[in-house]
């Protein structure tokens, strides 16, 4: 077996070119983890070079794994909402997640239902996320949820003390880049919420709209 077999998770299918045409193609063909055995295609990130924000999700759902697209389920039409209300304009936004592939169960017969990824299997796919961050070069990364919070950040962060804040990346996240990071819940959480949706929206976009703003030269320091 040679070295670059041993590399554990995705590093060793990073190709030598890593432009995200060239990324995207690569990891179709990932296979450093098991989550790849089940789920229908590895769902890359979408948007364009140099786009100045960032947002990062857990994992593919259900439809986003078969239509191979991310964000295009129900948490996706709400963010899309939500970036339209926070006064975004989409063609500056890059959407991806931290881990490529769904992972799911099977329930009530061919009924699939979502599963958290692991941290094995987290940290098995952060290299396409490093790497689609240094290619993207935004200004701003935007993590939705505390998987993707932890993927950048560390697994003591807490979305419930670290939300909205304009943070650095820290160097052992392991990206040579200068963007900054904001943290906020994952849209599913927002449609998941039986006390106060509409508020829970309304603190989503608000988050939303900080992000816009870090981008503009229009928000308060980073931490």
């Amino acid at each position: 077996m040679s070295a670059t077999a041993k590399v554990p998770g995705a590093q060793r299918y990073l190709p030598d070119k890593r432009a995200l045409g060239a990324l995207r193609d690569a990891a179709a063909g990932c296979r450093g983890c098991e989550l790849y055995r089940d789920a229908t295609q590895t769902v890359f990130g979408e948007g364009r070079r140099g786009a100045p924000l960032m947002l990062v999700g857990e994992q593919p759902g259900d439809q986003e794994d078969r239509q191979g697209h991310p964000f295009v389920g129900p948490a996706g039409r709400l963010l899309d909402r939500a970036i339209h209300d926070a006064g975004i304009d989409p063609e500056l936004v890059y959407a991806t997640n931290a881990v490529k592939h769904f992972k799911f169960t099977r329930r009530e017969g061919k009924r699939r239902i979502h599963q958290k990824p692991g941290r094995t299997e987290v940290v098995a796919c952060r290299p396409w996320l490093i790497a689609e961050i240094e290619a993207v070069r935004p200004q701003l990364v935007v993590c939705l949820g505390a998987t993707a919070a932890q993927s950048l950040l560390g697994t003591a962060f807490r979305i419930s003390t670290g939300r909205g804040q304009l943070l650095r990346l820290p160097d052992a996240a392991g990206v040579r880049s200068r963007a900054r990071v904001l943290a906020t819940v994952h849209p599913s959480a927002v449609l998941r919420d039986r006390t106060d949706r509409r508020e829970a929206y309304r603190g989503f976009v608000d988050d939303l709209r900080l992000a816009g703003a870090a981008v503009t030269g229009e928000s308060r320091a980073v931490v």
